[in-house]
């Protein structure tokens, strides 16, 4: 995960005492940076800014926002299921993400060595991006398993 989940992991600690993290997730410049960074198609974050402004979404995306460590908080059970399971993997992900960093896609190999993995030339929002790339991946794999 990239560097901007610290101030996040301090909310979920303690989200009383760091409800600046709310405000900064939410903020013009947060907004704009989960789609601008790493990506070839710059102007996808207006809508979602759009989105975010509306009445109630503040409270809706802290709950979202807060809830996310229960994810964090699973990935050791979700690791083990993997090892323990070893399912066909295809992993599409914009090696520019600066939110859910490459190496996070690349960590993948050690609970599915089998796995294949792409890290495309993208943002966070790598389906938006390379929408045909990615069809054609998944077309590709899927072609590949036994029916």
């Amino acid at each position: 995960m990239g560097s901007k989940w610290a101030k996040i992991a301090e909310y979920w600690a303690n989200s009383k005492a760091h409800p600046e993290a709310v405000a900064a997730f939410l903020s013009f410049d947060a907004t704009e940076q989960r789609h601008t960074a790493g990506t070839s198609h710059p102007d996808s974050w207006t809508d979602e800014y759009v989105h975010l402004s509306k009445p109630g979404q503040r409270e809706i995306q802290a709950d979202l926002l807060y809830d996310y460590r229960t994810n964090v908080a699973a990935y050791p059970k979700w690791q083990a299921w993997l090892r323990d399971h070893r399912p066909p993997t295809l992993v599409a992900w914009g090696a520019n993400d600066p939110s859910f960093a490459a190496p996070g896609a690349e960590a993948l190999k050690r609970d599915l060595p089998d796995a294949e993995i792409h890290l495309l030339d993208a943002g966070q929002f790598a389906l938006d991006e390379k929408t045909d790339e990615i069809a054609r991946l998944i077309l590709d794999f899927m072609a590949r398993q036994p029916r």
